[in-house]
């Protein structure tokens, strides 16, 4: 299969998982315990149907929003993911480069493979960073001062991971960042020489926005949930939540949110947005899709603060589903996760062109010239 053969996410997904070791395929395709949240996340979307318009004149389209305080060319972030050089050696760089091609906010996360300074060098596209907080508020305060300085120009603050998932492909595989090459598998790294000879001869991999604080910042190999649970805050509460948007003093999103009584304090501690998120079914599963819950959530604060789908996109009309039931616009991690893995930027690339097409094919069809024309009115759950 080549790169050509890719005519949409799952063919991207099918694409990686062959040029992937399988503890690193499994890492980006895996989620907590029975994986019933994860799963739930895309079935969602086929849950509801889209009622078009016609004879709408859409001889002109505008697929644009202005979120987070900046204009994105589609309603679609490029949600926040750690450890994109693991994937292919060009990681968040290639990810980066292919946001700023097509006009898109992207995020790196606090685990990302490329520093904060030279992101925020090196694009010009509306950067925003995922943080986690550490029991360490040193690192904290660092992380977000290093924001500052690199003019980032939104920090997501992560709020249900303060415990690992328990996610049971890792543990079976042992995977870790760095890899490390253990008995259970070695063989699927050796299996794929192409990512081996990348990873062996080319830049280590390191977690730079952590190096300054912690020993996991080095080559040192850890465990995704050894760090999580060692190394963040489980005593995370909403006035840590108030006092980091005060200490950032910029725009601020709460990444997590799922219940209404959530989505009004987000309001009330002046948060400017809330990605509706379960981390792409990772952390607790038996969660709620974002899709399935955000009519409930727009009912209860839509035009009180912006509200951002994440999760389980795979499609353009996935995003039009979204955007119709009340999201400013839609995100997602594994939509580019794949296309990365698969072929680096060429990849990533080819991804965003394919679901700008769905998106803008999408809208013509629906009778929607702008985003704003997509309503409630035009959607039906089954």
């Amino acid at each position: 299969m080549r790169l050509s053969d890719c005519h949409n996410i799952d063919d991207f997904r099918r694409l990686a998982e062959a040029r992937l070791p399988w503890p690193v395929f499994d890492y980006i395709d895996g989620g907590a315990d029975d994986e019933i949240t994860k799963a739930r996340n895309t079935a969602a979307f086929a849950d509801a149907d889209l009622v078009p318009n016609v004879l709408a004149d859409v001889a002109e389209i505008d697929a644009s929003v202005t979120i987070l305080g900046r204009k994105s060319a589609l309603p679609l972030i490029l949600s926040p993911t750690a450890l994109q050089r693991v994937f292919h050696w060009q990681g968040e760089r290639a990810v980066a480069r292919a946001a700023e091609k097509f006009g898109l906010w992207f995020g790196i996360s606090s685990l990302a493979t490329v520093s904060i300074e030279e992101i925020g060098a090196s694009v010009s596209t509306p950067k925003l960073f995922q943080l986690y907080v550490h029991k360490d508020k040193g690192l904290n305060a660092n992380m977000i001062q290093r924001c500052r300085t690199a003019k980032f120009d939104a920090i997501a603050l992560t709020v249900d991971t303060i415990v690992s998932g328990k996610r049971e492909r890792c543990a079976r595989s042992g995977f870790t960042s760095p890899p490390k090459f253990g008995i259970a598998s070695a063989l699927g790294y050796a299996m794929k020489p192409r990512w081996a000879l990348d990873y062996v001869f080319r830049e280590k991999i390191a977690l730079p926005n952590l190096d300054t604080h912690v020993a996991a910042g080095s080559d040192q190999a850890v465990s995704i949930a050894n760090y999580f649970n060692t190394m963040l805050d489980p005593a995370l509460n909403w006035q840590t939540a108030e006092d980091i948007r005060q200490d950032w003093g910029g725009t601020f999103c709460l990444k997590g949110i799922m219940s209404v009584a959530d989505a009004r304090r987000a309001v009330a501690i002046g948060a400017d947005a809330i990605m509706l998120s379960n981390h792409g079914g990772r952390q607790l599963d038996g969660a709620r899709a974002p899709f399935d819950q955000l009519e409930e959530i727009v009912d209860a604060v839509g035009g009180q603060i912006e509200i951002i789908c994440d999760g389980g996109v795979r499609r353009g009309s996935h995003v039009l589903k979204a955007l119709a039931a009340g999201a400013n616009c839609a995100s997602g991690g594994r939509l580019y996760l794949y296309a990365l893995a698969a072929a680096g930027q060429a990849g990533v690339e080819r991804a965003l062109g394919l679901l700008a097409d769905e998106i803008t094919r999408g809208m013509k069809l629906m009778g929607a010239a702008t985003v704003s024309d997509l309503t409630r009115d035009q959607l039906r759950r089954r």
